[in-house]
C-alpha cells in the first residue's frame, strides 16, 4: 500500500512537470509583462561563445523563469503565501501598510549619491559655470519617508541623504521640500506624487526661486482606474488609485515640444489615460528633452528641470511663472551632447530628483 501510494506521489509529480515542460515549449514567447510593465527575456541564440562564457546558461534561466506558464498566477500565489501565512513584512521589497505599497528604500547609497553629484557637476562645469544662471537643487523623498520607520521598515535618513547631496553641490541652492509633502502626496499603489497634492510643493520651489505663481486650477478627473506599478510588482490584487490632472487657461495655451520625435503637442497627452502607464498623461512620460512654451507669459524668464519622472506632473504646475520651461532626463540623453540643443545664459537651474533615482543612480549617464 504505501508503495503505491509512493509510486503515485511520484508519477503525478512526473506529470505535472512534464505538463509544464510541454506547455513552455509549445506556448508563444511573450514580449512583456504588462502586470510588471516591462519587457521579457527572449529565447537566448544558442552558440559556442555563449557555452563557453557561461552567458548561455544564465540567459537561459533568465528566459525560463520570465516565460513560464501561469507565472502571474504564481507570483499571485507566493506573495499571498508570504504576506498572509508567512507573515513576511515584504515581497518583491514592496510592503503594504497604513492602505499604502511602498518599496523599502534602504540603506543609503553614498557611492551613488556621489556618482549622480559627479553627473551634476559635469553639467555644472561644461554648462553652467561662468554664466548668469541660478542654480538649485531639491530632493524628492518617496513615500517611505512619511510610512518606513512608522510602521517598524527600515527607513533612510532623510537628512543625511539631502546633506551628503548638498555637500557636493556646493554651486546649488538647496531647496527642502519635507516640510510641504506628507503620505497624502503620493498615490498608494505608485511610486509618485499626485498632481493635485503638489501645489504647495510648486509654490515652495518657486519661492524660492523668487517667482510668482498666478494660477487657479479646475480638477479633472480620469474615467479609467489607475493601477500603479506596485500593483505588478507586488503581485496583490490590490485597489486602484484614482488618477486626477490640474487644468488652467495657462495651461491650455501652452505647447510642449518634443526633441526626439521633433513634434509638438499638449501639455496632457489624453490618450495614455487609455493605455499601459496612465501617469504618462503628465508631459507623455519619459522623454529625454522637451520644453513647454507659455505664449501668455508676462516674462522672458526661463527654467531648465534636470529631473526625472517626477517632475512630469510639477513642471506644469510652474508654468505661469515662466515663458519656457526646458526638462532634460539624463537617464535617457549624455549630458555630453546638451550643447546641441541648449544654451544656458541667464535661466533658473533646478536639479530636482528623487531619492529612488540618486540612490540608485546608475540609471544617469
Amino acid at each position: 500500500m504505501e508503495k503505491r501510494k509512493n509510486l503515485a506521489v511520484v508519477c503525478l509529480t512526473a506529470a505535472f512537470l512534464l505538463g509544464f515542460l510541454g506547455w513552455s515549449l509549445l506556448k508563444p514567447d511573450d514580449t512583456v509583462s504588462q502586470s510588471e510593465r516591462r519587457k521579457l527575456a527572449q529565447k537566448p541564440e544558442l552558440t559556442a561563445a555563449s557555452v563557453l562564457n557561461g552567458t548561455f546558461m544564465t540567459d537561459f534561466e533568465s528566459y525560463t523563469l520570465d516565460q513560464f506558464p501561469l507565472r502571474d498566477g504564481f507570483r499571485r500565489l507566493k506573495a499571498a503565501v508570504l504576506l498572509d501565512m508567512l507573515r513576511e513584512k515584504d515581497n518583491n521589497d514592496i510592503y503594504l501598510t497604513e492602505g499604502y505599497a511602498a518599496k523599502l528604500e534602504y540603506p543609503l547609497n553614498e557611492a551613488s549619491v556621489q556618482h549622480a553629484a559627479e553627473r551634476f557637476q559635469y553639467i555644472y562645469e561644461t554648462y553652467l559655470a561662468g554664466t548668469e544662471v541660478k542654480i538649485y537643487e531639491a530632493v524628492i523623498p518617496d513615500k517611505g519617508a512619511f510610512l518606513a520607520r512608522q510602521n517598524g521598515y527600515p527607513s533612510l535618513d532623510y537628512s543625511a541623504f539631502s546633506a551628503l547631496l548638498q555637500k557636493n553641490m556646493p554651486y546649488a541652492e538647496a531647496i527642502d521640500l519635507m516640510p510641504v509633502l506628507s503620505l497624502n502626496s503620493y498615490y498608494r499603489t505608485d511610486l509618485h506624487w499626485r498632481q493635485e497634492a503638489i501645489v504647495p510643493v510648486a509654490s515652495q520651489l518657486a519661492e524660492a526661486m523668487g517667482v510668482k505663481l498666478s494660477e487657479k486650477y479646475d480638477t479633472v478627473t480620469a474615467d479609467t482606474p489607475f493601477y500603479g506599478v506596485y500593483c505588478g510588482q507586488s503581485a496583490l490584487p490590490l485597489a486602484p488609485d484614482t488618477l486626477r490632472y490640474l487644468t488652467s487657461e495657462t495651461l491650455l495655451g501652452c505647447t510642449v515640444c518634443d526633441y526626439e520625435t521633433d513634434s509638438t503637442g499638449p501639455v496632457y497627452d489624453l490618450l495614455a489615460l487609455e493605455g499601459e502607464a496612465p501617469y504618462s498623461v503628465f508631459l507623455s512620460g519619459s522623454k529625454s528633452l522637451l520644453t513647454i512654451t507659455n505664449p501668455s507669459a508676462d516674462t522672458d524668464r526661463g527654467l531648465v528641470i534636470f529631473r526625472d519622472s517626477f517632475a512630469s506632473s510639477l513642471a506644469p504646475l510652474l508654468t505661469s511663472a515662466y515663458a519656457k520651461i526646458t526638462l532634460v532626463d539624463i537617464r535617457y540623453v549624455q549630458p555630453e551632447r546638451l550643447g546641441r540643443w541648449l544654451t544656458f545664459d541667464s535661466q533658473d537651474v533646478l536639479f530636482l530628483y528623487s531619492v529612488s533615482v540618486l540612490n540608485h543612480s546608475e540609471t544617469l549617464k
